[in-house]
């Protein structure tokens, strides 16, 4: 019998995946790995970090710790990496401060972690040609930068910047067959026990009721992250896949 073609599978491919020591990016380097794929992971805590690659499936992974805010620290894993098919942009900061209260500080901060370092970083890969042709490269971006509630204007804005200039990069890079997409996940079930502190369980039962198909879970991201930077998606770049279980639907 012949062999089944499947085009979601990552085998012979490389992929980084930034943010990899919790949440989202953690469960898109896992489950990568199960599909076959070589990962090289990064992060800012080394002990969590840790725990994602010894959780990953099969050999030949790397991991990284570092902090993409650091131009050393890119450029130390510039220095780890030979070429790559993929890239998973998971890393950046989450925060909730009426507009009211915005200052330059902040601003700078939010910014610099979600967005201008992600960015620079990819610059820094494509310019050091380590990209592969018909590579792929997956910013996970946010349901914010489409839907506004008190609280969110900086959160937003970078989200935002991230969806836009995802579109221009991927006809800059069409070229050399290099894919960008963005996924806008709204509410996951990651961290949550840890966001208890401000508020409550009733708080967030309520707003899950908000959602026809309840709230997602990192795996449900990681699959689509899948798609994105397998085969499979090879005729789809600049697009935004909105994963909010009918959220924006109400």
């Amino acid at each position: 019998m012949d062999k089944i073609n499947n085009p979601f599978l990552l085998e012979g491919k490389t992929i980084l995946v930034t943010g990899a020591s919790s949440g989202i990016g953690q469960e898109v380097a896992i489950q990568c790995s199960k599909m076959g794929a070589s990962l090289i992971i990064t992060g800012r805590n080394k002990e969590r970090l840790e725990e994602t690659y010894n959780r990953l499936d099969g050999d030949n992974h790397i991991f990284v710790s570092a902090d993409l805010n650091s131009r050393d620290d890119r450029v130390l894993i510039l220095d780890k990496i030979s070429q790559i098919d993929g890239i998973l942009h998971a890393a950046g900061i989450m925060g909730t401060l009426p507009f009211k209260f915005a200052s330059s500080e902040k601003m700078e901060e939010i910014m610099k972690t979600n967005f201008f370092s992600p960015i620079l970083f990819t610059k820094e890969l494509v310019s050091s040609k380590k990209i592969n042709k018909g590579a792929s490269i997956v910013f996970i971006s946010s349901i914010a930068s489409k839907h506004s509630y008190y609280g969110n204007g900086l959160y937003a804005a970078t989200k935002g910047a991230i969806n836009s200039i995802s579109r221009v990069m991927a006809l800059e890079l069409s070229a050399q067959k290099i894919r960008v997409n963005c996924i806008l996940p709204a509410m996951v079930e990651s961290g949550i026990e840890d966001r208890l502190g401000s508020i409550s369980q009733h708080d967030f039962e309520v707003d899950k009721a908000k959602y026809p198909l309840g709230y997602g879970k990192p795996v449900d991201v990681a699959n689509a992250s899948i798609f994105f930077l397998s085969d499979a998606s090879k005729w789809i770049t600049g697009t935004e896949l909105i994963m909010d279980g009918g959220f924006t639907l109400l």
